[in-house]
């Protein structure tokens, strides 16, 4: 799992992943570390899919990009499922869990 930090990084992976997963988050709220918890459940029993995070105290310009370009409200925790340059399924807070990524990423085929 592999922290983003700028737009251009994020770019690089829009441009060069068919598919990824990736979560915001914010390292003070306890709602938000237990989605972090679940997020790193599904990322140890999956390899298929590349996970990557943001802590959104460190790249909210990032996070403010996605929001923008893609037409989703920014929330944290939030996950977010990227194929071929567009979310195709988020989700937050509570419904963040190990079981309901992996069951999103078997619907997509990943």
């Amino acid at each position: 799992m592999e922290k983003i930090e700028t737009i251009e990084k994020f770019e690089e992976l829009v441009q060069n992943k068919d598919a990824f997963w990736l979560v915001k988050h914010s390292v003070t709220c306890p709602i938000s570390a237990s989605a972090f918890d679940e997020y790193k459940q599904y990322e140890g029993k999956n390899n298929a899919v590349d996970t990557y995070y943001l802590t959104v105290q460190d790249a909210r310009d990032v996070s403010n990009y996605i929001a923008e370009k893609y037409e989703v409200r920014h929330e944290s925790p939030q996950a977010l499922l990227f194929v071929h340059n567009n979310i195709v399924w988020h989700a937050s807070h509570g419904q963040i869990t190990a079981a309901s990524l992996q069951q999103v990423s078997e619907e997509n085929k990943l």
